[in-house]
């Protein structure tokens, strides 16, 4: 029922509603309405749910029934849960390690604590009910049935529209929040807030987070914000934890908040447009200036004309409704997530704290985009082929984002929350998407700087910061492996993940040795493929698995192949002794062809049984202990591999298994059950299976290609980006593609039959149409 409701505002917003996109264009299909936001909320990171958003956006809405709760390690599950029952406030910042500026409305007797779920009477959140709740890309909207107020949002780029329907005769309240801990955010370290005018006030959140903190020590976390009500201020006050102050226009330190209330004879809406900045009260000002011209219901119906667009950059037709769900709702949380950090102006965080300042166009435009992000890792087998296909121009701006941070530190950092670094995993992919980039074309950017920053990120370790990750490289450049260590350590990526490190290091050492290979830089290239190599030191000949070996070059003893965390990070050697993505043929060769399919085979058997991952456990590291954890990252090119032993066929029945059954479409069995989605890992996963293209490389080669999968609709339509592209679309069409036939037994591109292994990115991006046949079954 939520969807049909959803899908009947949607249309009305269509075709009554102005918007800023261009209209010469035929108009898109109507795509959102096969996003379910709420897919996957149970367990969720904090930066999940955000319906209110645009894509990449800095302004991220959505309510939170538990964000005041904060987290331990700075990456916990907190903030919206499908199993809660009450909100406790809307967020206007949802961003990795970043949290904050909390609106929530009220009426009658003024609290300034949320309280808790268990007691929602203790405090200003609201029950609500599901079936009052709608959410879709761009908009949010809920009754919070305590006060009988409708709650609504949407977003511009870097501002939040709210606006709230109070009911007569009650007095009506908004919180402001802003100096209390939220989500991801760490502890608060000062905060103010101030009214300016008769319609606005401003203020600012310094925060501390975990995460953060533990790979920069010192990296305190600004956010800045201007709101401005479309209704006067008359009634008003501040509040610092329980201390309240009637009639105070400006209040300082931990805790601090605004309270703003109405008289309402009448039924009574307000608006509230608020923009953020990480850079300065200034700059969020100068990004209100520039963002809030719309009212509410315009600025919604601009919300879902870009997603409209941005969506139709891939069109389907024909396969199930339930597959189109699982895409579309996969591309926005793809699209969603990593959002944006500069101002209108180029204005942007720099990683010692200071105020930066992109290059500019000439009308004064950034001449790109600056975004934080969640570390890399993972995403050269979701995220990053799905940018070079659809979205090259965000994945360009990705690659300046990382060299900005170069520039400005020294170093590249895998994971940047307002350019402070945050390891993520301790190691440190930058360098392979840098270098992956550049081989697909993508190169508006300086090539000599990002080669030298790609090889630095692949062979130094003098001064380098614990943020920039690989803290044990130095070892693997000098000795070709990295001996493991067992006496425990502060910090755990710096000794006790030794083998996966090994691995992890040779795959992007292979990726910086094509970059070094295309600029002729022909030492380096053989000093980096001789690395490449160094997980074949690992190989243990006995028990077929890739095994930690200890300083004196013998491996470790009592070894268990289902054993997580020790030399192993997030994972185990099962799932581990396949992390040979840039060389795969190598390790077919070294366990034997048939051995090899063997072993595949039965681990998907097997995992199959717990839902290819953790089973129904609702944790993130559920499937760390597993055969096979389609949870996490580590394992994610593993049902590719088929395509390398002569049985493609097995790629295309397993990974098409893999997205009927550990994808889901409800809160709790989502991206597994209550699984770790990493800012659309997951979901971009989805995408490109469901497309039947995927690289296991990560299109690190020399020259990329893709390997084909079982794709799951009729026809697939993707859109190219002319800037970067000679080609307009790329087209799939697929004969035979009935429920339960899997197999492809034929596969033209441009009209000639094409190896299933080597479907070339170049010749794709140049316009392709590909036929594909599957088999009758």
């Amino acid at each position: 029922m939520r969807r049909l409701v959803l899908h009947a505002i949607l249309c009305i917003f269509m075709f009554s509603c102005s918007h800023e996109i261009t209209t010469n264009e035929q108009l898109p299909q109507d795509l959102v309405r096969f996003v379910d936001p709420n897919i996957g909320t149970a367990h969720s990171r904090w930066f999940f749910y955000t319906p209110a958003s645009l894509p990449f956006g800095m302004a991220k809405l959505g309510p939170s029934t538990n964000g005041h709760y904060g987290n331990k390690s700075g990456w916990e599950a907190v903030g919206y849960d499908e199993r809660h029952t009450s909100i406790e406030g809307f967020a206007n910042v949802h961003e990795f390690q970043l949290g904050g500026i909390v609106l929530m409305p009220t009426t009658g007797e003024l609290q300034v604590r949320p309280g808790e779920l268990e007691n929602p009477d203790a405090g200003y959140r609201s029950r609500f009910k599901k079936e009052s709740e709608i959410a879709r890309p761009g908009y949010y909207k809920v009754l919070l049935e305590d006060y009988g107020i409708t709650a609504e949002l949407t977003a511009a780029k870097r501002v939040g529209y709210h606006k709230y329907t109070f009911p007569a005769n009650k007095k009506a309240n908004i919180i402001f929040d802003i100096g209390n801990r939220q989500g991801e955010s760490g502890a608060v370290l000062d905060a103010e807030v101030k009214i300016t005018d008769n319609h606005t006030l401003e203020g600012w959140v310094k925060t501390f987070p975990e995460y953060v903190k533990k790979y920069q020590s010192d990296a305190e976390m600004p956010i800045y914000f201007v709101a401005t009500l479309n209704k006067e201020i008359a009634d008003f006050g501040m509040f610092r934890k329980d201390a309240v102050f009637a009639g105070t226009k400006e209040i300082r330190g931990e805790g601090a908040g605004c309270y703003l209330s109405f008289d309402t004879p009448e039924a009574l809406s307000v608006e509230v447009k608020v923009a953020i900045s990480f850079t300065s009260v200034e700059n969020a000002r100068l990004n209100l200036a520039a963002e809030s011209a719309m009212t509410f219901d315009a600025a919604s119906a601009n919300a879902a004309k870009i997603w409209q667009h941005e969506l139709n950059k891939i069109q389907l037709e024909g396969g199930r409704e339930t597959d189109k769900i699982k895409f579309y709702t996969g591309l926005y949380h793809a699209l969603l997530g990593r959002g944006m950090a500069n101002d209108v102006n180029g204005a942007y965080p720099k990683n010692d704290g200071s105020i930066g300042q992109l290059p500019l166009n000439k009308d004064g435009t950034p001449q790109f985009n600056f975004y934080n992000t969640d570390a890399i890792w993972g995403a050269f087998w979701n995220l990053t082929q799905l940018w070079a296909l659809a979205w090259p121009e965000y994945y360009n701006d990705y690659v300046q984002t990382h060299l900005q941070v170069y520039k400005d530190a020294g170093w590249l950092g895998d994971g940047i929350a307002n350019s402070r670094y945050v390891s993520g995993v301790g190691t440190n992919f930058v360098g392979l998407i840098i270098a992956a980039a550049y081989n697909c074309g993508i190169r508006n950017y300086d090539i000599n700087l990002a080669y030298e920053a790609a090889l630095k990120n692949e062979l130094d370790w003098k001064n380098r910061p614990l943020g920039a990750g690989k803290l044990d490289v130095k070892r693997f450049v000098e000795l070709g492996y990295i001996p493991q260590e067992e006496n425990g350590a502060e910090i755990p990526e710096a000794n006790a993940f030794s083998a996966s490190h090994v691995l992890e290091y040779a795959f992007s050492a292979y990726a910086v040795a094509q970059f070094a290979k295309a600029l002729d830089h022909t030492d380096d290239y053989n000093k980096l493929m001789k690395l490449a190599g160094g997980w074949e030191r690992l190989y243990d000949e006995s028990t077929g698995f890739i095994r930690p070996k200890r300083k004196n070059g013998q491996f470790i003893d009592n070894f268990d192949p289902f054993e997580p965390w020790r030399g192993f990070q997030e994972g185990n050697a099962w799932q581990y002794t396949f992390y040979v993505p840039h060389q795969p043929e190598k390790l077919i060769e070294k366990m034997g062809r048939e051995q090899f399919n063997s072993r595949l085979d039965s681990m998907f058997t097997q995992s199959r049984q717990s839902g290819f991952g953790g089973g129904k456990e609702i944790d993130a590291f559920a499937g760390v202990k597993t055969i096979y954890n389609h949870g996490n990252q580590p394992s994610l090119h593993i049902p590719w591999l088929f395509n390398f032993s002569g049985k493609p066929e097995r790629t295309q029945y397993w990974t098409r298994a893999i997205c009927d059954e550990f994808y889901g479409t409800d809160g709790i069995h989502g991206y597994g059950y209550g699984q770790d989605e990493d800012q659309g890992q997951l979901g971009a996963w989805y995408v490109m299976a469901s497309i039947g293209l995927f690289d296991v490389k990560g299109l690190t080669g020399e020259n990329p290609s893709f390997q084909l999968g079982s794709p799951a609709f009729d026809s697939i339509i993707i859109k190219l980006n002319q800037d970067y592209y000679a080609g307009d679309s790329i087209v799939i069409d697929v004969k035979n593609n009935q429920a339960g036939n899997y197999e492809v037994v034929s596969a033209k591109m441009n009209g000639r039959e094409i190896n299933v292994v080597d479907i070339f990115f170049k010749e794709l991006v140049k316009g392709a149409h590909l036929e594909i046949v599957k088999a009758n079954h």
